[in-house]
């Protein structure tokens, strides 16, 4: 979910092992942080938002642009740049990256790509694992060497697959999505429920949808857990737009 408007080259990791390191210092650092194509997940957006102290609303408002992708049917949300010569990451400094802790899943887990599959009907998530190597990037020349789960677990990459997995089998998904004069409320729908967060909960808690549907949660865990809140919006989102028994009416 990471690109740029330049050339890259993707290539297989061999024997499951590769060597990078980046650090401040390195005569790279933060050349990969300028005129970037990055899409933004739901958890993206979640861990951004509570790194900057602001709603959901404010956070797109601010620093995302939205638009509709020729490679899905749905609104995808990318980070939007800076207005300068370069391009910037609008998150970067001379110091690295301002939330670094909280950056999203695609900078985590550079120069490693990741192409997850989980077809309809399937249980089990299939990944395949490759390189993506930008000619600007000395870190390849540096001797430090990773295993695919070394580097996974060094980034903290489990929550955020575990929670773009899931976001990931809604917008691939080949199910219909019904009738002609339903799809652009349920478009609105999927953008209040993947990407604010806030208004999401608005609408479950202040409309009858506690009164209609058993969630699993309770009341004041919706209310102050994200990401409880987070998994409930995706299993609505596969009931609404896709008629999914993913969630039971009382």
């Amino acid at each position: 979910m990471k690109g740029k408007n330049q050339d890259l080259s993707f290539n297989s990791i061999k024997n499951n092992r590769f060597r990078f390191k980046c650090y401040k210092g390195i005569k790279c650092f933060t050349k990969c942080c300028k005129d970037l194509n990055l899409i933004l997940t739901p958890y993206d957006i979640l861990r951004l938002k509570i790194r900057l102290h602001c709603s959901s609303e404010t956070f797109l408002e601010d620093y995302t642009e939205t638009r509709m992708d020729q490679r899905s049917r749905f609104p995808m949300v990318y980070l939007k740049m800076r207005n300068d010569e370069e391009k910037t990451c609008p998150f970067v400094s001379q110091d690295g990256c301002a939330v670094y802790e909280d950056r999203p899943g695609a900078c985590r887990i550079y120069p490693v790509g990741r192409a997850a599959t989980k077809p309809d009907g399937k249980r089990d998530t299939t990944e395949r694992f490759f390189m993506v190597a930008e000619n600007h990037c000395l870190g390849f020349q540096e001797e430090k060497e990773w295993t695919i789960d070394e580097w996974m677990g060094n980034e903290g990459m489990d929550i955020y697959n575990a929670m773009n997995d899931q976001w990931m089998e809604i917008i691939t998904s080949a199910k219909d999505l019904g009738p002609k004069d339903h799809v652009a409320q349920k478009i609105k729908m999927f953008y209040m429920a993947s990407y604010n967060l806030d208004r999401f909960r608005e609408f479950i808690l202040k409309s009858g949808f506690l009164n209609r549907f058993e969630v699993e949660s309770k009341v004041e865990e919706l209310a102050n857990d994200d990401i409880k809140l987070m998994l409930l919006a995706f299993k609505w989102l596969k009931f609404s737009l896709f008629g999914e028994k993913s969630l039971k009416m009382k």
